[in-house]
């Protein structure tokens, strides 16, 4: 495999655990929950599918144990602001705070310590034809294409079914939802249960796949990337799709251009995501200055079953 592919691979591997987080995003923010708490969720997924792992070796029970732990801090973070009425996004900074201490002090006994894992891949031979994009899809991991599809069931959930449309509604204007008999409490407990199982998902990958040992604060910012692209991509899991694979890109970029004998100081390429993040930000905003905004109207707004708007 060339150069080339094996960039659009490592970009492709990098991207699905922003992927994964970002996915998770959309859909605590389409039920009108601010969550700031990907980065202490993916590292807690991280930490608790190491320790798990190493105990079992069995991948499918990492997984689920990686979904359970972020499942509750999701749980959490839905009672304070939902049941509670906290301010969403200190609640949310409070779970990114306790994940990254409490991750850190779990992982200090299996800090550095190697996981031998076999993650299964799913060949496409008949894609080895294609120029570049065949030969980085036709033998991609199994946990890649279950990004990739749930990107998709989740546009099509959010875009084209009745329970997408109720779920926008609750995002927009959650006294009206309620006056229609949508329970904003349960929908809201919902999707902010899972989209938080989903960023532990991503940390689960992050370990797992794409870095298999774990190191306190091996996330390096990525949860903070993914809110980043939640606004990038205008709340819609394709485009967030397209987005992650960019921002993996720059990522595995970094790593790797130093192949190409570019003298460039390695400081500067792990900035690369980071000011591209920024500088996309301030294009995005610019671009849709004159658009109607596509973040939930009622986003961050606790919701009080009297109040009349």
């Amino acid at each position: 495999m060339d150069l080339a592919a094996l960039i659009v691979v490592a970009a492709i591997s990098s991207g699905t655990t922003l992927l994964f987080a970002v996915l998770g995003g959309i859909l605590s923010e389409k039920a009108g929950v601010i969550h700031l708490g990907t980065e202490g969720i993916m590292l807690m997924g991280a930490v608790i599918s190491c320790i798990v792992y190493l105990k079992t070796g069995n991948l499918w029970i990492t997984m689920f144990a990686a979904i359970l732990a972020s499942g509750g801090l999701g749980f959490i973070h839905a009672f304070l602001s939902i049941s509670l009425r906290a301010n969403q996004t200190i609640s949310s900074l409070a779970i990114t705070l306790f994940g990254t201490g409490l991750s850190a002090y779990l992982g200090k006994p299996i800090a550095g310590e190697a996981l031998h894992v076999s993650v299964p891949n799913i060949k496409f031979d008949w894609l080895q034809s294609l120029p570049l994009i065949g030969k980085a899809f036709s033998n991609l991991d199994i946990f890649i294409w279950m990004s990739i599809l749930l990107a998709i069931v989740l546009y099509i959930y959010m875009y084209k079914t009745s329970w997408g449309l109720h779920l926008k509604a609750v995002g927009d204007s959650p006294s009206t939802s309620d006056a229609m008999g949508i329970s904003v409490t349960k929908f809201r407990y919902f999707h902010v249960i899972i989209g938080s199982m989903l960023m532990g998902l991503a940390g689960f990958y992050l370990v797992i796949v794409y870095s298999p040992n774990w190191m306190e604060g091996m996330t390096a910012g990525r949860g903070w990337i993914a809110i980043a692209l939640i606004i990038f991509a205008r709340w819609n899991p394709l485009i967030a799709l397209v987005g992650a694979y960019f921002f993996g890109g720059l990522d595995a970029l970094g790593f790797r251009i130093q192949l190409l004998h570019i003298s460039i100081p390695s400081y500067f390429l792990k900035m690369l995501p980071y000011i591209s993040t920024i500088l996309v930000l301030m294009f995005v905003g610019w671009k849709n200055r004159h658009k109607p905004s596509a973040e939930p109207k009622s986003l961050g707004i606790p919701y009080f079953r009297e109040q009349r708007f």
